[in-house]
């Protein structure tokens, strides 16, 4: 199948140094220790089949949340922003929906840095609970950025308290690529988790997550995007491209070469379409 001009990249990042605080990048060596706008991505994505995307947030402050919404504001590329609310307060999460979010066109998720917290089960807390209660009848789905099988149990527990909150697995929760499971607990977990037909699979960080950062291949992930389109369905999966995380693994149209390649391989026509942009679109509410 020719790959059409027409793939929502749902997984992009932008962060300035100068406006908002990253506290993840405090002792980071790395290539990520800088600021990282989106007009340095934008000519890498014309030489992509990507037609448009979502910027995810980066940091727990709203200061990110308004970088992304001015950055949507001044591109067409962008289409949307999963931003992020202070769950921990959930009057304030209240007040800030009905005095701006729910008004923002651009606003269509949210997201909080949980891999960053001490206790995995940090979802769970009583007022967290409520706030994600209120994004569910806001009908606003939520980001799961989990990197264990510690975040995944966490977030079944979040979908059997609030079976209507449209959830989608970041990453694919971290897949045991680099301990070559097929598919270990995490397989029973994602199996598990996917009986929620609220929960969707976001397809995208594989490169990093492959352990093998300089040589991994399409064939390295292959079995576990296999194993998504499996169990979630191909009604319930997107892509994500990661940039700038996924500099660590290579540029963004090797990753995308990679991705729509095996897109391509496990899918026809009509359902690549929907991993390509339906889902994301119906999920995303754009």
């Amino acid at each position: 199948m020719m790959v059409k001009k027409n793939i929502i990249d749902t997984h992009i990042h932008i962060w300035d140094l100068e406006k908002a605080r990253y506290e993840w990048l405090d002792n980071d060596t790395s290539v990520l220790n800088r600021s990282y706008h989106l007009e340095e991505l934008l000519p890498e994505m014309s030489n992509t089949p990507v037609a448009s995307g979502i910027l995810v947030q980066a940091a727990n402050n709203l200061e990110d949340t308004t970088l992304m919404l001015d950055t949507a504001g001044r591109h067409r590329e962008i289409i949307a922003i999963v931003g992020w609310l202070p769950l921990m307060e959930p009057h304030k999460v209240q007040m800030l929906l009905e005095k701006q979010f729910d008004k923002e066109p651009y606003f269509k998720g949210v997201r909080h840095l949980i891999h960053n917290e001490s206790d995995p089960r940090w979802l769970l807390q009583p007022q967290v609970t409520e706030s994600l209660e209120m994004l569910a009848s806001y009908h606003i789905p939520y980001d799961i950025v989990g990197i264990n099988n510690e975040h995944l149990k966490t977030a079944i527990q979040v979908s059997e308290k609030i079976p209507s909150l449209r959830m989608v697995l970041d990453h694919l929760n971290q897949p045991p690529i680099k301990a070559g499971q097929r598919f270990g607990t995490w397989g029973e977990l994602m199996k598990e988790i996917a009986a929620n037909g609220n929960v969707y699979a976001k397809i995208s960080g594989l490169g990093t997550a492959s352990g093998n950062p300089v040589g991994w291949t399409a064939d390295d992930i292959a079995p576990y995007v296999g194993y998504a389109l499996e169990v979630f369905g191909t009604d319930r999966c997107f892509l994500g491209g990661d940039w700038p995380v996924s500099t660590l693994a290579g540029s963004y149209g090797t990753h995308w070469e990679k991705y729509t390649g095996i897109i391509n391989t496990l899918l026809n026509d009509e359902d690549a379409e929907k991993v390509y942009y339906m889902n994301a679109s119906l999920f995303y509410n754009l």
